[in-house]
């Protein structure tokens, strides 16, 4: 890939600051980073890519944000067979439980989720969370 795609939606910076990371990480590794909000893109863009990274934090009883992000997802969902996707978001309660239906969700349509999890992060991300965040885009970037 050429390029690696980084979507997301962020309401409080946080998921912002972490696709931010992951085109860093991809540009680190040579390949030009395409950073989109949700409502910049459409599922169209992505259903040719080998892989890409969607970004969204947990909203409400740990959901996907649903008035713009969700819907794109389920649109999405359809073309996600042998795609490497790399999930990431923030949250400020809960334990998780989001990503890791959320990265089942892509696994049940035929996506390989990479690093076999999503990178999260409790509020804004720390050092950690942002080295996280770069090594998904590397990852991505290797494909």
């Amino acid at each position: 890939m050429d390029k690696v795609y980084v979507v997301y939606w962020s309401m409080t910076g946080n998921t912002e600051a972490m696709a931010r990371a992951v085109a860093e990480g991809a540009a680190a590794a040579g390949k030009e980073a395409v950073l989109k909000s949700v409502s910049e893109v459409s599922a169209d863009e992505l259903k040719d890519l080998a892989g890409f990274a969607l970004g969204c934090p947990a909203m409400g009883d740990e959901v996907l944000e649903e008035g713009e992000f969700e819907p794109f997802v389920s649109e999405l969902e359809g073309s996600l067979s042998g795609k490497k996707v790399g999930l990431f978001g923030s949250y400020g309660w809960g334990d998780g439980q989001w990503m890791r239906d959320w990265a089942e969700r892509m696994e049940k349509v035929g996506a390989e989720v990479v690093g076999g999890e999503g990178v999260i992060c409790n509020e804004a991300p720390d050092d950690s969370a942002v080295a996280d965040c770069q090594e998904l885009g590397k990852a991505l970037a290797a494909l």
